[in-house]
């Protein structure tokens, strides 16, 4: 039975529902079977990246340079379906997409667009972005890592935490502050200097890779910086590229914790009937159902700003701390309703949720966008 409360789909078009189907067609074939294994294993499986190109998810919502060109509202929709599967997986798609790719058409060259956008659009590059620092998550304005001029050249030292796809990507978007102020350079992983190490024994996106990054007299010709990013506006507007999907993963998340929660109590019997026959069953599914409704049309109202070109970035940030919060809260419920087996990678609802305390964690806390919006309501910063 769909958790479709409110006939959302009516506020569809037909091309986005069969986008919709599409996506999900892909996550129940080729995710879902294996995706116990992945992360159980800790492997970022490699093999499925030419397939998500030709899925057509990669820089899914960049017009040109061989990039899809679809809407804000349709890229929404593919990362709900494809953290359904696992927010490792739809994080791959934000970091080549949302993060790296995103760099480059916003603030890039038309040499460096047409260099690496199409073979990343393909699946043949695969892309990471170094913001986030060892002493430096939510202040990205304290970094450390520094790009020096050298004659004709930049020399960058520095490191960096945190950085999803580092130790298997061919090209980096390395942010780092200069005399001028943060500027974002595209620093080829092959460069002599550039180090990327996988960070293990992680509790959270176990499918999915997450580095440290050492830069050590990283030397780069002028040609290497991103020509249109100035201080930290540049890494932000792509920051908020990657806060608007999670706004919809989030709720993929939940969508499939639910669904998995709903049909264990209509299997399980305890005390010679269903546990979906019980009220305080139907009383948590009803909570589910009603925060994933409300999640849903929060972020296709968001979706249809930014298509229309009129989305606020504080408007990110009530989607982003929203969805994350109570996509994370349903997994939960979801978790305790499947009791002891729960506990197992036979079921999802442990995976996404231990997954969403990362995804509550990156690209701003909690605690960020209330002050994002707590400035925005009071009109007083309280940052410091």
């Amino acid at each position: 039975m769909s958790v479709d409360l409110l006939s959302i789909d009516s506020l569809l078009s037909q091309e986005e529902i069969e986008l919709r189907s599409k996506v999900r067609s892909f996550v129940e074939t080729e995710i879902k079977p294996n995706i116990a294994e992945w992360y159980d294993n800790a492997v970022f499986p490699l093999e499925i990246v030419p397939k998500m190109a030709e899925l057509g998810v990669l820089g899914m919502h960049i017009k040109g340079y061989g990039c899809p060109g679809r809407s804000s509202v349709e890229y929404g929709i593919a990362a709900m379906e494809l953290e359904a599967g696992d927010s490792g997986l739809r994080t791959f798609v934000s970091v080549q997409g949302s993060l790296a790719m995103s760099a480059l058409a916003k603030h890039g060259s038309e040499e460096q667009k047409n260099e690496w956008l199409p073979r990343m659009a393909a699946g043949e590059v695969i892309g990471c972005f170094g913001l986030t620092e060892p002493s430096s998550g939510s202040d990205p304005g304290s970094m450390t890592t520094f790009a020096k001029r050298d004659g004709d050249d930049w020399v960058i030292n520095g490191a960096k935490r945190w950085i999803g796809l580092a130790s298997v990507a061919q090209v980096a978007i390395i942010w780092a502050m200069t005399d001028d102020g943060v500027r974002g350079f595209v620093v080829p992983t092959d460069t002599p200097g550039f180090t990327a190490t996988p960070i293990t024994q992680k509790l959270s996106m176990r499918a999915s890779i997450q580095c440290d990054i050492t830069l050590e007299d990283v030397r780069l010709p002028e040609s290497a910086m991103l020509p249109k990013a100035k201080g930290l506006r540049g890494p932000f507007e792509c920051l908020n590229e990657a806060r608007y999907g999670i706004i919809w993963g989030a709720m993929g998340a939940a969508r499939d914790s639910y669904e998995a929660a709903l049909n264990y109590s209509k299997e399980r019997l305890q005390f010679g009937k269903p546990l979906s026959g019980y009220q305080l069953t139907q009383q948590k599914l009803v909570n589910m159902a009603l925060e994933i409704n409300k999640g849903t049309l929060l972020a296709l109202q968001v979706g249809r700003l930014k298509d229309a070109g009129t989305l606020e970035p504080y408007q990110i940030s009530v989607g982003k701390l929203n969805n994350c919060r109570e996509a994370i809260e349903i997994c939960r419920e979801a978790r305790a309703m499947l009791g002891g087996n729960g506990i197992t990678l036979d079921y999802s609802p442990l995976r996404h949720a231990n997954n969403l305390e990362s995804v509550r964690t990156y690209e701003g806390t909690d605690e960020v966008h209330t002050l994002i919006l707590g400035n925005h309501i009071t009109g007083t910063p309280a940052f410091r």
